[in-house]
């Protein structure tokens, strides 16, 4: 079955500079916005500490990001046709290095997540608008090494970020972790001023008026799923009144979005892409994918230093070998994109992060820095298996035209997914180290004879260092004993994370032989 073109001319328009010229222009304000990421991941507890607020609210950093990039990323599209999309991808650009100037700056947990709003505002365009160029610079038998070797680029930011951003936090302050971003943003800014330019159904086209109505009901129910995400795990969830509230907010919004954007003669986003099988299908795994891969991206930085005590930098520095599993894979999965079946790649990259994440679940604390580099690693290859073959298969039945709409939902959907990942694993180790602490505790009877050799080992070496008498000795002995039960309770909880991740990662495997099969052809994309 064939999906034509609408229209021919942008079939057959190419871009006046090499099309590699393009691809590495757009790549460096994707390579930024990914960087910033990793980065701030790293940072997290010293940004805490800094802004006096817990490693929960901490988290905010990321996902208030992401609902802000969430809100533009459907208006990306309106915005390309309406300014020119060159124009737009400079302006976007220059406000998420300048927020990153103000992210840096904060002098409070208030500001920073304003600042990084805004960034989030800026940064929501990079993705959906750099695919699209970087998709319509090439012939579509090009496509699928286009998107490997942007990807390629794309990753290199997980293995530059945590250890360069470790870095400066240790040796400087976590607020370079914002700064590194102002000479990459200016590198972008002049490279695409000099290759990239718009085809001519961007130059001519008449997008009409933004549907204004259809923006402000997104940005309704994005903001109260995000506020209800960040506090949930905090005010006890559906146990507090306002998230009751909040949740029927969120609830008649959505469902007034959909019949808004389904009715509308010129909507903000064109929903009956979804009636293209493969990019339903590419949707769905890419939003339980993002869950998966942002849920893994917080919970390793901050194993390592909640429990095993790393600095920022050697946090950074063990979890860095994903972004060299990623580029080991990016080339190879180039070429296989345009020889196999995408639907094998695909599923043997969630297997292999599935395994990846059940490797995870052996954790424990008496492991080194490099016990998990081998499935830090994999996991980083298994990732770039799905993320260029799901783009290439999600993307492969679709005309030029529909391609800015159809980017600008795949990845509205990939932070949603990323958003609730980050939240769900926060929940799960808050709510599951407390399971585990009071499964733990009936071990730990008064008249347990191997809890009595422990407490009196306990005192016997206070009792050496303390001059204050055997009651104090035996108040610190309880407290490094309940101490010692906290942190194995939140090991537990870490396990149980990383162990539903797999789960997650398995239930895609069936789901991704529902796609036709893609292949291109010069001059139209088919689908079997």
């Amino acid at each position: 079955m064939a999906t034509n073109s609408t229209a021919t001319t942008p079939e057959v328009w190419r871009p006046s500079s090499n099309p590699w010229l393009i691809a590495v222009s757009v790549m460096l304000a994707t390579f930024m916005e990914v960087l910033d990421t990793s980065i701030a991941a790293v940072a997290l507890p010293y940004i805490a500490g800094s802004v006096s607020a817990t490693n929960d609210e901490a988290t905010w950093v990321l996902t208030s990001y992401l609902v802000a990039n969430a809100v533009v990323l459907p208006a990306s599209s309106w915005f390309g046709l309406r300014f020119g999309r060159k124009r737009f991808l400079v302006v976007c650009i220059v406000i998420f290095t300048a927020s990153s100037f103000l992210c840096g700056a904060a002098p409070s947990l208030g500001i920073l997540l304003l600042a990084r709003a805004i960034q989030g505002a800026g940064g929501g365009a990079l993705q959906p608008i750099s695919q699209a160029i970087l998709l319509e610079s090439f012939p579509p038998q090009k496509r699928g090494l286009a998107m490997a070797v942007f990807a390629l680029g794309v990753v290199v930011a997980p293995v530059l970020g945590p250890t360069f951003g470790g870095w400066l936090t240790d040796n400087y302050s976590w607020r370079w972790s914002f700064y590194i971003n102002i000479p990459i943003g200016i590198l972008a800014v002049f490279m695409i001023l000099r290759y990239v330019e718009d085809p001519p159904y961007i130059r001519n086209a008449k997008p009409g008026r933004i549907d204004a109505f259809g923006l402000g009901l997104l940005a309704v129910w994005l903001g109260c799923l995000q506020v209800i995400l960040d506090k949930g795990q905090e005010d006890d969830w559906f146990g507090a009144t306002w998230i009751r509230w909040a949740t029927f907010v969120l609830i008649v919004s959505f469902v007034w979005f959909i019949s808004w954007e389904l009715g509308g003669r010129k909507p903000l986003v064109d929903l009956n892409i979804f009636k293209n099988r493969n990019f339903t299908l590419g949707c769905v795994l890419i939003t339980l994918f993002g869950a998966a891969i942002y849920g893994l991206v917080t919970l390793l930085p901050l194993f390592y230093q909640e429990l095993m005590g790393y600095t920022a930098l050697t946090a950074g520095i063990a979890v860095s070998p994903r972004g060299i599993g990623a580029i080991v894979a990016m080339p190879i999965i180039g070429i296989l994109t345009t020889r196999l079946d995408n639907r094998w790649l695909i599923a043997s990259g969630f297997l292999i992060f599935a395994f990846c994440s059940l490797w995870f679940g052996e954790v424990n604390l008496g492991i080194g820095q490099w016990s998990f580099v081998w499935a830090i690693v994999l996991s980083g290859f298994g990732s770039g298996m799905v993320f260029v073959p799901l783009s290439t298969t999600t993307m492969g039945t679709l005309s030029n035209e529909q391609i800015g709409n159809a980017s600008g939902l795949y990845n509205l959907l990939r932070n949603v997914g990323g958003s609730i990942g980050i939240s769900i694993v926060n929940t799960l180790v808050a709510r599951h180290e407390q399971l585990h602490r009071s499964e733990l505790v009936h071990s730990l009877g008064p008249t347990n004879p191997a809890v009595q050799q422990q407490l009196s080992a306990l005192r016997g070496i206070l009792s050496t260092t303390n001059a204050a008498g055997p009651s104090v000795s035996n108040t610190g002995a309880l407290t490094m004993l309940d101490h010692t039960l906290s942190t194995q309770a939140r090991l537990w909880a870490y396990v149980d994370d990383f162990r539903y991740m797999a789960l997650v990662c398995f239930a895609c495997l069936p789901i991704v032989w529902l796609f036709k099969r893609a292949r291109a052809r010069p001059g139209a994309v088919h689908a079997e």
